[in-house]
């Protein structure tokens, strides 16, 4: 099982109210804290906040691909508007 480690401003984020909020949280769930080397606390998150964070990591690889999507089509349509033999025609003309 992997280990994920947050901060409480990243803790925050994830649950959608303050680094004061998310402290208290983490002491409530009795979440593993440990002090980093660049200062900063952070906590343990157990199943179920690793399960909400791999569900934002999905959502935003999701909005990724269809970002993805939609300028293979935008490049499909802007490429691909003339066939060949339009393509060859165009040239002979210009």
């Amino acid at each position: 099982m992997p280990q994920i480690w947050m901060t409480y401003d990243e803790l925050a984020t994830l649950s959608g109210c303050s680094a004061a909020d998310a402290r208290m949280q983490a002491m409530h769930l009795s979440l593993d804290r440990r002090k980093s080397r660049d200062g900063n606390t952070r906590v343990k998150l157990n199943v179920a906040l690793m399960a909400r964070f791999f569900e934002t990591v999905r959502e935003s690889e999701f909005d990724l691909d269809e970002a993805i999507t939609a300028l293979r089509d935008a490049h499909r349509q802007m490429s691909g508007g003339l066939t060949t033999g339009q393509a060859r025609l165009s040239r002979s003309v210009a």
